[in-house]
């Protein structure tokens, strides 16, 4: 009784005291309302971003830009038939875009040429150093190595170049010829830019793996594609002990060494030469080899694609490819001279090695990290030492929705923590914020009192995300957004268009959008009937997306009945089917609503999207991944579910299985249907419908990895493997 006296009082308490601040507020905001009204013009702000970004054109009429002002290409636009419609941008090219055109710049070797004479002496790439890798005893005992960090070390615009280029005479000195494909299987780093440079230079086209790759996919992409030199990192240097005997061309491994720990390279199969990578920079230095500059329609990459359905395809991307995007991507975002980008995503990844190919070309300084080391308190993190994005203090990052929901989720366990009454006032600031910004107005006093301290955690000075990779929630987008005070602007591409496709505005103010499409393509909406997707569907046209334009890839490597399949010329424009399924706002944005492959019609008629289900539930604490099943002779879908291990350990100490393992834990029937309980919550507060919901669960005893063979490399669901690994818990759930 006593308890629950205290316990009504605290509530008492913490409502009043929230009441005096909301009263506070109300007064603040009568006080400052005519001030801000005048400096921050917020009429402006609303009006950018409602802007018309992209209208529909007439596909049998194409207007030539180059004859007509934009104004003038406006007054042409009519409107499509009913089975396609296509939009295209509205904005003119900017700048950069220009000095591109004016500079001929169409190969990433021009790229390269052109900022080593512009930015000279300005720093470039920028490696941590690493001082020592010491022992630290944990809390609970236990011994962990930790790595005692120091400042970056970088290399100008003027000295990467030129090493870049005494890289690529050093691989002819090894007998690399030019237009011979050649593999980077290497973490994100400064050597991978550099050694990329280096084959550009001598119109080596690369084969990009990712470094997370499972061994068959590796060896498959090095057989496939013929090569006879891979390079590496010290690190996954031990895989090719096996791998090689899988790879019977390769003659010549370079591996990127370690800062402190010396490079084995015995055991190796005979006849393989193993080279450090300052060995091959210091071999081009004397050597007389001429540069051999690529063609823009010359393949720059084979990019492989992560291999969601199956085998990795290999994407071919020519040098146009890359710099239609890059000047699609710098008429979208906007870039100061004093900008540093956090490298970290995989360069593997097209997205990553195209943001970065931007930075390069505006001059903009890229400091490199990894997940293990990004933050003060990354798992590598020495105590009492900082991570990368505190020292280097970047003002733009690249993201993928992965990470961006883990930082959400991290925001909510550290309020979640907290007293009730910081929580109410966290409840209450914030929503407070998201008003106003809806609004158009900024909110400086909150941002420095309360946001401000939540984006240290990125160095403090972070002022634009971009995410793109998968579809980023709009929970996820808004509470990033707000907290981290930052802009967080969504992109959309595939690596069969070079990333390229649709930005957000950066003023655009809505959430779970894609954005218009780059001035370098058209975005084409075509009728799937099958899924009752049309453009003439109200209130927004809706059909499959197809992409039109610079940025599309020739094809796959040596798969012509795919690239056929996928890809089709029309009026001497490349396009490219998705498979994704898209609406198109009336301020001409694309939202990405479905994916062919992801859509299961149930028993009784009603259509889920497993993507869009996933992509909603994973916004939820108990959940680390989620792979939601749906049969066809069913009313309702099933899900596999990886708890998060924190949030299912407070879940058991309130069901009193506090003395519970993991393991135990998820083959628990009460915990299980507790996590049900919280699936059902979460789903209505996303507005899922009652048949999306999954109606059973099975709670997994493994974190999915790519090494399991259950998620590729950018952790995309290999949805046939997860099916084929857990088919009798699928039945057991249906069968109950």
């Amino acid at each position: 009784m006593f308890i629950e006296d205290d316990a009504q009082m605290d509530s008492f308490w913490v409502q009043s005291a929230i009441g005096a601040i909301k009263a506070i507020a109300f007064v603040y905001d009568i006080i400052t309302l005519p001030v801000y009204l005048v400096l921050q013009k917020p009429w402006k702000r609303r009006q950018d971003s409602r802007r018309v970004k992209a209208k529909p054109i007439n596909q049998k009429m194409l207007v030539d830009e180059s004859k007509y002002a934009p104004d003038d290409i406006e007054a042409k636009i009519v409107r499509n038939d009913d089975n396609e419609l296509t939009y295209r941008t509205t904005d003119p090219p900017r700048d950069v875009h220009v000095k591109m055109l004016q500079e001929n710049i169409d190969t990433l070797e021009k790229v390269f040429n052109y900022v080593a004479k512009t930015y000279t002496s300005k720093r470039c790439l920028g490696t941590r150093q690493i001082l020592s890798e010491e022992d630290e005893v944990q809390q609970n005992g236990r011994v962990f190595k930790k790595y005692n960090l120091g400042d970056y070390k970088w290399k100008t615009f003027t000295e990467a170049e030129r090493t870049a280029a005494n890289f690529g005479r050093g691989l002819r000195e090894l007998g690399q010829k030019p237009r011979e494909n050649i593999v980077i299987f290497a973490e994100t780093r400064a050597e991978w830019m550099i050694a990329a440079h280096g084959c550009f230079k001598q119109a080596m086209p690369i084969v990009t793996v990712y470094a997370t790759l499972g061994d068959d996919g590796v060896a498959h992409c090095i057989t496939e594609t013929e090569v006879t030199t891979v390079i590496t990192s010290h690190d996954l240097l031990p895989k090719f002990k096996t791998l090689l005997d899988k790879c019977p061309l390769v003659k010549t491994i370079i591996y990127i060494e370690d800062q402190l720990q010396k490079t084995e390279t015995t055991g190796f199969k005979e006849g393989v030469k193993i080279l450090p990578f300052n060995q091959v920079v210091k071999t081009g230095q004397d050597s007389k080899f001429e540069h051999v500059p690529p063609k823009g329609d010359d393949i720059a990459i084979i990019m492989y694609t992560s291999g969601s359905t199956g085998t990795p395809k290999g994407v071919l991307l020519s040098h146009k490819n890359c710099i239609a995007t890059m000047k699609g991507f710098v008429d979208m975002v906007p870039i100061y001279p004093d900008d540093v980008l956090i490298g970290f995503l995989p360069l593997a990844h097209v997205f990553e090695l195209v943001a970065e190919s931007v930075c390069l070309m505006t001059g903009v300084p890229i400091g490199y990290s990894t997940p293990l080391t990004l933050i003060d308190t990354s798992s590598k993190i020495k105590r009492g030492c900082k991570g990368d994005a505190t020292v280097l203090k970047p003002t733009c990052m690249t993201s993928v929705p992965l990470i961006l929901d883990r930082i959400s989720k991290g925001i909510n366990d550290k309020v979640n923590s907290g007293s009730a009454f910081k929580k109410s006032l966290f409840k209450f600031l914030y929503q407070y914020k998201v008003k106003w910004v809806q609004r158009g107005y900024k909110t400086p006093l909150i941002d420095k009192l309360v946001f401000k301290k939540v984006a240290k955690l990125m160095g403090g000075k972070v002022r634009i995300i971009m995410s793109g990779g998968a579809p980023l929630s709009a929970d996820t987008h808004e509470q990033i957004k707000t907290c981290l005070c930052l802009e967080l602007i969504q992109g959309y591409g595939l690596t069969e268009t070079t990333s390229g496709a649709t930005v957000m505005d950066y003023r655009d103010m809505t959430y779970g959008r894609t954005g218009g499409p780059l001035t370098v393509c058209d975005i084409r909406l075509v009728n799937w009937e099958e899924g009752n997707y049309r453009v003439t569907n109200k209130p927004y046209p809706q059909g499959e997306v197809l992409i039109g334009g610079e940025c599309v890839s020739q094809g796959y490597y040596k798969l012509p009945g795919k690239t056929n399949e996928d890809f089709f010329e029309e009026d001497g424009q490349r396009w490219f089917k998705t498979g994704d399924i898209g609406e198109i706002h009336a301020d001409g944005v694309l939202k990405i609503i479905d994916r062919k492959k992801d859509l299961v019609k149930l028993q009784a008629g009603e259509y889920v999207s497993l993507g869009k289900v996933e992509s909603e539930l994973k916004t939820c604490g108990i959940i680390e991944n989620i792979c939601v099943y749906g049969d066809p002779t069913k009313q309702y879908t099933v899900a596999l579910v990886v708890p998060n291990q924190n949030h299912l350990e407070e879940l058991a100490q309130k069901h009193g299985l506090g003395d519970k393992t993991f393991e135990e834990l998820c083959s628990s029937p009460i915990i299980e249907k507790a996590i049900l309980k919280e699936i059902a919550e979460h789903a209505r507060k996303c507005k899922l419908q009652k048949y999306e919901v999954p109606a059973a669960i099975t709670l997994c005893k493994e974190v999915w990895s790519p090494d399991m063979g259950l998620v590729t490399a950018a952790f995309k669901l290999k949805r046939k493997d997860i099916q084929d690994r857990y088919q009798h818990d699928i039945n057991r759930m249906y069968a109950s």
